[in-house]
């Protein structure tokens, strides 16, 4: 194993990580993405993954070799990839293996619940945790929709490390950007954990329950031949991974309520002016909306 010489403040002497060596839990669609993307560029790159099938078809096209309790210790970088709480569960019981000075990230779309567990579990630990959420993905699931480019230009919401000096934080930070930097993402944006949870409930998670809900209209089925860019465009993101958005929506239920209470709300004011036949109150409702949409774009 190589002894890590520390080039930043954030690497304690005991270090024992292999520099720029990356363990990955979870090889799906975000998981499978950053092994891709890591190893286009010459990272070392290793992963777990709970159906076997996935690891090995991995091992061929993107990983040095299995993420087990020998190699945790020697990556600089853990990726948590897995289901909220499948993820947790698994940093917990690989805590006391991981290096000193090691970094460990998750990509969960929720960021509460995740990073209150994983914080009070790195608390007491010689390595640091940083909530992320990689802004970029597809309608798809699994490795075989994985992609090196998936992150090329898109934006990484970061939750820094808690209980740490200003100087320290930085500096870790700086030292993740380092490690991603193959990835290729476009910006970070430091966020806290609630309000991450309370931004994405809109611009995420309500687009999918809409989109998931407008299809089960009887009238999708006869779409054939009368639809273009509007259905295409709403209709993209029904098609999802039911458990994985189910565990999503209900960690992060209060803020995603509320979400789908004001679309409720504004949906029944345009119901009502069309049941009533209101011509002035329906064309001032779109003109509203149509306002919002280029104030938001700043038009």
């Amino acid at each position: 194993m190589d002894t890590n010489t520390p080039t930043h403040p954030s690497v304690p002497t005991d270090a024992t990580y292999v520099p720029g060596r990356v363990g990955i839990f979870g090889l799906g669609l975000i998981g499978g993405s950053f092994a891709k993307a890591l190893h286009a560029e010459g990272r070392e790159v290793y992963g777990w993954n709970r159906t076997q099938a996935t690891l090995e078809l991995a091992k061929i096209e993107c990983l040095d070799g299995s993420l087990d309790d020998e190699i945790i210790p020697t990556c600089e970088l853990l990726v948590l990839a897995g289901y909220p709480k499948v993820s947790v569960e698994w940093l917990r019981r690989i805590a006391k293996l991981i290096s000193p000075g090691a970094i460990v990230i998750d990509v969960v779309g929720i960021k509460r619940s995740i990073c209150r567990d994983c914080f009070e579990l790195a608390q007491d630990m010689p390595w640091y945790f940083v909530g992320c959420h990689p802004m970029a993905g597809t309608h798809f699931s699994g490795f075989a929709y994985t992609r090196a480019d998936m992150f090329c230009g898109a934006p990484m919401v970061v939750v820094p490390p808690q209980n740490m000096d200003d100087f320290l934080r930085l500096d870790v930070l700086e030292r993740l950007k380092q490690l991603l930097e193959p990835c290729g993402f476009g910006s970070y944006t430091l966020s806290t954990a609630p309000q991450h949870d309370e931004v994405i409930s809109f611009t995420s998670q309500l687009a999918h329950v809409v989109s998931n809900a407008y299809v089960k209209s009887p009238t999708a089925r006869v779409h054939a031949g009368f639809s273009a860019g509007s259905y295409k465009d709403l209709t993209r993101v029904a098609q999802l991974n039911a458990r994985m958005w189910s565990e999503l929506f209900l960690e992060n239920g209060d803020y995603l309520s509320n979400e789908i209470g004001i679309l409720i709300d504004n949906l029944q004011q345009y119901k009502d002016a069309i049941d009533e036949g209101d011509a002035e109150r329906l064309e001032s409702l779109l003109a509203d909306g149509d306002r919002c949409k280029r104030e938001i774009d700043g038009q």
